[in-house]
């Protein structure tokens, strides 16, 4: 029998959703109908038990576990990377992990009745039901797709829109639902996992300055690089991957008072012609007007202001194909201490 390649619908299978969510075994019905990930998932390490491991794999200036860094870029606006996607698995795996699973709930005494029914009844549509036998026989035909969550973002909704039940893909087929795992899906993964260098603006006078005396700001181009992070799904016949890399190209200067002037006036400092930002401060300069910095005009007292740089970067991939294209640009900053003192500096 073929498989439908659609999406199931109607009112049984909307009770049951209702029913698996309530689930608390390990695999795809304790996950919601959509089969994707629990509370202890990482999408680039194996998971225990009979819960589907998502199998994008990442490289690159990528960061650690789940994602997690403290220089992860933050996107501009309001978009952000997947919260789920569908990922496929074959005839025999999904067999695999649908089974174990009934055979998990079914024979735990502390279950209660309607967990067990509910799992059976999702056992029943890949058995014996709109599907024979999980589709063994068409295994050389097609796969099982079914839904992941990113597992930084479990307290996300969003994580939760990817509610179809496991569907049957033929082979060179691409799902018609969103977040069915492609290049751009994998491009936009791994926006999420790119770690950004944790760069100090190099300032003239250091640390501490004067009152009316401009700031020199800059960032060399040897410090100040382009990074980035390839996703790779290789399973079930789907072998893909992108490569999203960020690129700086402005730094944005905050006094941390309102009692200063930025340079230029809107405190964006563009990128150089050679990739640099900003001048470096040389002997002779002190009249000068910098390309990039800050004049404070009172000072921190017996406090610092705290300056805060934000790097742009403009971000682009690649994949598999050909494909590419653009992503939101992404920002990341730090923040350091500036003294200013009333005492006016000599310089040279």
């Amino acid at each position: 029998m073929h498989a439908l390649r659609s999406k199931s619908r109607g009112l049984t299978v909307g009770a049951l959703a209702t029913s698996c969510v309530l689930l608390s075994g390990p695999a795809f019905a304790d996950r919601g109908p959509g089969g994707g990930s629990d509370t202890s998932v990482d999408t680039s390490a194996k998971r225990s038990g009979q819960a589907l491991e998502s199998r994008i794999t990442y490289s690159g200036s990528a960061g650690g576990k789940g994602g997690r860094s403290s220089g992860n870029v933050t996107p501009v606006g309001n978009w952000t990377p997947p919260a789920c996607w569908y990922e496929p698995v074959s005839a025999a795996e999904f067999k695999k992990k649908v089974e174990g699973e009934y055979d998990e709930v079914v024979n735990d005494p502390q279950q209660p009745n309607y967990a067990k029914s509910a799992t059976g009844q999702f056992r029943d549509i890949y058995k014996d039901g709109k599907y024979k036998d999980y589709n063994l026989d068409e295994a050389d035909e097609g796969n099982w797709w079914v839904s992941v969550q990113n597992p930084n973002r479990l307290d996300d909704p969003a994580a939760f829109t990817c509610s179809e039940l496991p569907f049957w893909v033929l082979n060179g087929d691409t799902p018609a639902v969103k977040n069915a795992v492609t290049p751009q899906v994998l491009a936009e993964l791994a926006y999420n996992r790119i770690t950004l260098p944790d760069t100090k603006v190099t300032l003239a006078p250091r640390d501490v300055t004067k009152v009316n005396l401009p700031t020199w700001a800059w960032l060399d181009r040897a410090t100040f690089k382009d990074v980035s992070v390839t996703a790779s799904l290789n399973v079930a016949g789907l072998d893909i991957s992108a490569t999203t890399t960020a690129k700086p190209v402005s730094l944005t200067l905050d006094p941390g008072t309102g009692d200063a002037e930025t340079y230029p006036a809107s405190g964006e400092c563009r990128l150089n012609d050679d990739d640099s930002i900003g001048e470096p401060y040389a002997e002779g300069k002190a009249t000068k007007t910098p390309p990039c910095g800050i004049k404070y005009l009172r000072s921190s007292g017996d406090g610092t202001y705290k300056l805060r740089a934000t790097i742009t970067w403009a971000v682009t991939w690649t994949g598999t194909g050909g494909a590419g294209g653009t992503l939101p640009d992404g920002t990341f900053g730090t923040t350091q201490d500036i003294t200013v003192q009333e005492i006016q500096a000599v310089n040279r």
